[in-house]
Formats: structure tokens, C-alpha cells, sequence
């Protein structure tokens, strides 16, 4: 059987819309505006139609009729596009152009590889303030070409495009506040400064998944290149030396740093990872999500001293001279033996008495069950009494009822006793205590 004509043009975009957003698929509620189809319009009823528009994964190929566009989208802010077959920027531009209040777009996953805009086409970008390309294979040309025509784009999503080097632009973005472009093939630091030549009002970056080796630049340079940077994500890169931890303290306005996954941190505990990052980073106050106390920054300040002061001078880091100055050379901390305590008491059933030795980590509970075993009494239950051999004659024996209550609570020591009174013969109050 033969596909339709429509098949093979594919769907258009107010297909989509009227298919999506029809009172028989989308409930009216908050935020949606209710719209009926214009005079000539193939859209035969009334339509449903938030301002944040989700077309994902519809077929999507062409644009259709702009009149029903500019119908349908005059209210619209937020459109997402991915997972279509939109491979023509003129059917892009058709699309926008008519929704006027754009604000933000997500074109990711559709095929763009090799398609160029038309710089005569791009104003119509002009008010996007969020553009997502993620997996789109977007030439830097055309990357290039959107952020010259839009004045007020704040954050650009560049993930999985297969970038292996950066291409400069002549004309810089100032208004770019947020980069993400994770999971691309970038190594070289020398690519990654390119970003503050482009994006000079930079406050994010986001570099994870790139196999980006090292922070290689000066001082002067880093604060040259990136005078706004708050935050940067090194998850799953490259980095392999402290040395490049190190040079993110030139980045003057950077509080906040991910560095999961990368080579340094591979031989160290999940507790020396981030107590040596908090003491190599003096302004960073979250790192890697969480937030930095001003105790916890202490603590790992302190460890890093503590982890250091024993190697040779030579391999000393210079941060660890900037906080001795700071804390004075610290003693180790006590080595605490935390193993399970055990003490030897006596155990009285009658006339038998049994050397035992407690585990005082055990509650009241399994000293019973260990007792009915040892001594082999009955099933029916027993009732324990603790003595203590200094303060018998000023306490007198101690009935432990509560099954899981840990026996050290009872500050048991070597040479005390327990009374072991089967429940049977518990109503001969006195004669055995």
C-alpha cells in the first residue's frame, strides 16, 4: 500500500496544534486561552491553548498557514520543537516570525546538520532570551548567526552537537549568562577560552561530559576572559592535576564548582574528594550541589592540613603554607577505637554461676536469647537483674525489661553480675535476689 501525499510531506506545524490542542485532547485550565478556528482555516474547532506550547515528538516538517500561526500564537511564550524533522530554516523562521512574544524555543533533535541560516532571515529571533539546540549538529555559523541577531538571548544550550573545536565569532553575545554545552568531543582548554571572547557577561558554564584536560591560563587572563563567572561544571572532563583546581581560585567571581568524575579525584574517598576541593577552593560556597557552611569549611581546611603535614616539603601544595598561617601546625586526631567492647561478667542461675563474656553492643533482647541457650532453660520466658558489685549494697539489683535497650547503656564493667530468674519462679520475691 502506498503512503498518502500527506505522509510523505509530513505534518506541519498547526496539524500539530490542532491535533494537540483540541478540547477532546487538552482539558481547559490555568493559563489557557481559548481560541476558534479563523474564517478559511483548516483547523475545524475551537482550540485549547496554553501559553508554553509542547509539540515534541509530533512529525513536525513544515510550518503551514503563517495567518493560522499568527492566529493561534499571539499569546505564546514558550514553544518546544524537539524530536521533529525540521530541516529548513526558511519553515523555522515561518514559525516564529508569527508567534511575537517568544520568549523561549527548543529546537533540539531535529536535523540541522549542514543546513546554514540566512542572516536576512535571523532577526526573527530577535526576542528568544532561551534557545536549546541540543542535539541538533548546529554549525557554529549558524550558532554564530542566532547570537548575533538576538540581543536578549540569556542562556543557549549547545549539548551533543559533536564539537570538537570551538569557531570564534567576530561579533561578541554580552547578553549570554548561561552556556551548556555538555557532551561534546572538547579537549583543549585553548578551545574552551574562546567562550569568554564570545560571551564576555558569562555567569555559567556548564562543560561536563567534555574530555577538557586543564585550566590552562594565567591569572591575568582567566580574570580577563571571565570577570563574571559564577559557576562551572567540570563533571566527567579531564582534569588530572590539583594544579588546575587550583587556577579556578583567578576566576574573581566564582562561588559555585561541580568536579565529579574527574581523574584527580579517582584514588581519594568520597570524604577526601570533597574536604581536599573545599580547602583548595576558599570561595566556592556550593560545590558539587551542596552548600558550604562556614563549619564545614573549616573542617575540611583542617583535614587538609592534617592530610598533608607529613609529606616532604617539596610535595607540600601552596595552599597547605596558607592554612598553617591561618590554624598553626595541628596535632593528629586521637585514634578512637571503635571496635565492638566486651567486658566479663558473672551469670547467676541458682546455685550456677557462669563465666561470660558480654558484647555490649547487643541489646537486653539478644542477651536473653543467648542466655536461654547457654544455660538451657525453658521457653517460657526469663526475667534478667543487673548487679553491680561496687554499688550493690547502696543500689541493689537492676531489672533490665526493655528488650532493646544496648547493655552498654547500663555501664557494665568486668566482675558485675547478672541474675538470671526464670518468669516461672519470679513471685519468690526476695530469695533469690
Amino acid at each position: 500500500m502506498e503512503s498518502s501525499s500527506d505522509e510523505e510531506e509530513g505534518r506541519t506545524f498547526i496539524q500539530a496544534i490542532s491535533e494537540k490542542y483540541n478540547p477532546e485532547n487538552f482539558p481547559y485550565g490555568q493559563g489557557v486561552v481559548v481560541l476558534s478556528s479563523p474564517p478559511g482555516s483548516p483547523v475545524k474547532d475551537r482550540l485549547f491553548l496554553p501559553s508554553a506550547l509542547v509539540l515534541n515528538h509530533c512529525g513536525i516538517t513544515k510550518a503551514g498557514d503563517r495567518s493560522d500561526i499568527a492566529v493561534f500564537c499571539a499569546h505564546v511564550v514558550e514553544l518546544d520543537l524537539s524530536h521533529n524533522q525540521l530541516s529548513d530554516w526558511v519553515e523555522i523562521c515561518t514559525i516564529v516570525s508569527n508567534v511575537p512574544h517568544l520568549d523561549f524555543l527548543n529546537l533540539s533533535t531535529n536535523p540541522l546538520s549542514g543546513v546554514e541560516l540566512e542572516p536576512s532571515m535571523a532577526e526573527v529571533f530577535s526576542r528568544v532570551r532561551q534557545l536549546v539546540l541540543i542535539n541538533t549538529h548546529i554549525s557554529w555559523d549558524t550558532v554564530h548567526t542566532l547570537t548575533r541577531h538576538t540581543p536578549e538571548l540569556e542562556e543557549l544550550f549547545l549539548c551533543l552537537n559533536g564539537y570538537n573545536t570551538v569557531s570564534e565569532s567576530q561579533t561578541s553575545c554580552p547578553s549570554l549568562r548561561l552556556l551548556q554545552i555538555t557532551d561534546n568531543h572538547l579537549q583543549e582548554w585553548a578551545e574552551v577560552r574562546k567562550f569568554g571572547v564570545m560571551y564576555p557577561s558569562l555567569s555559567a558554564l556548564v562543560l561536563a561530559n567534555n574530555s577538557v584536560d586543564s585550566v590552562g591560563d594565567t591569572q591575568e587572563t582567566l580574570q580577563r576572559l571571565f570577570p563574571t563567572l559564577h559557576s562551572i561544571n567540570l563533571n566527567n572532563t579531564g582534569l588530572s592535576k590539583w594544579e588546575d583546581v587550583e587556577r579556578l581560585n583567578f576566576l574573581p567571581k566564582l562561588q559555585e564548582v561541580k568536579a565529579k568524575g574527574i581523574p584527580l579525584l579517582e584514588p581519594y574517598t568520597t570524604h577526601e574528594r570533597r574536604c581536599l576541593l573545599l580547602a583548595q577552593l576558599p570561595s566556592v560556597r556550593v560545590l558539587n550541589g551542596g552548600a558550604v557552611s562556614d563549619g564545614e569549611r573549616e573542617d575540611a581546611e583542617r583535614f587538609f592540613i592534617r592530610y598533608y603535614q607529613d609529606c616532604p616539603e617539596q610535595e607540600l601544595p601552596q595552599r597547605y603554607h596558607i592554612l598553617v598561617s591561618k590554624y598553626g601546625h595541628l596535632a593528629p586526631l586521637a585514634d578512637v577505637d571503635l571496635s565492638p567492647r566486651s567486658t566479663m561478667v558473672d551469670v547467676r542461675l541458682g546455685d550456677r554461676v557462669e563465666a561470660v563474656s558480654l558484647r555490649l553492643e547487643q541489646t537486653v533482647g539478644d542477651l536473653k536469647k543467648h542466655l536461654k541457650a547457654l544455660l538451657q532453660l525453658p521457653t517460657n520466658g526469663i526475667r534478667l537483674f543487673y548487679i553491680n558489685r561496687e554499688m550493690c549494697s547502696v543500689l541493689g539489683p537492676e531489672e533490665l525489661k526493655c528488650g532493646s535497650r544496648a547493655l552498654h547503656s547500663y555501664s557494665i564493667r568486668d566482675g558485675d553480675e547478672i541474675l538470671v530468674v526464670p518468669k516461672a519462679k519470679s513471685r519468690c520475691s526476695s530469695s533469690h535476689l
